[in-house]
């Protein structure tokens, strides 16, 4: 009985390299835009069906954080496309030639303001193994 619990635990963990310093700056980079690209999107829609956009768009956040974090291995590349989500939220939130895409005076825009940081920061928390 112990062998066959031993042997599924191989099998479903199988061991993997850490990326190196080239492949991780590539990654980041690769994160960054690709967070750019869902925080605009995010930051346009979150306010359009109040809650549920909003939920959404955390959700969405939290997926793309803790699936960069899964896919590369790496909280650094994960952090990356955070920062791109951020990123593209806070340059939205400036005032621009056809307005500003993140009002901050309800509580959408407020929670979207916040939100996205405080998803990713438990998203890129350290977990301990379990043993």
């Amino acid at each position: 009985m112990e062998d066959i619990a031993q042997r599924h635990e191989a099998e479903s963990e199988p061991e993997s390299e850490p990326l190196g310093a080239g492949a991780t700056a590539l990654s980041s980079v690769f994160g960054l835009l690709v967070g750019i690209v869902v925080g605009v999107i995010t930051t346009f829609t979150h306010g359009l069906v109040f809650p549920w956009a909003l939920i959404a768009g955390l959700a969405i956040v939290a997926a793309l954080v803790a699936g960069f974090r899964l896919v590369f291995g790496s909280r650094i590349v994960a952090a990356a496309a955070a920062v791109g989500v951020l990123a593209a939220a806070a340059a939205l939130a400036f005032p621009g030639a056809g307005g500003v895409a993140l009002s901050l005076d309800g509580p959408a825009g407020w929670i979207w303001a916040i939100g996205p940081a405080v998803v990713s920061a438990l998203v890129l928390l350290p977990h301990r193994r379990r043993s």
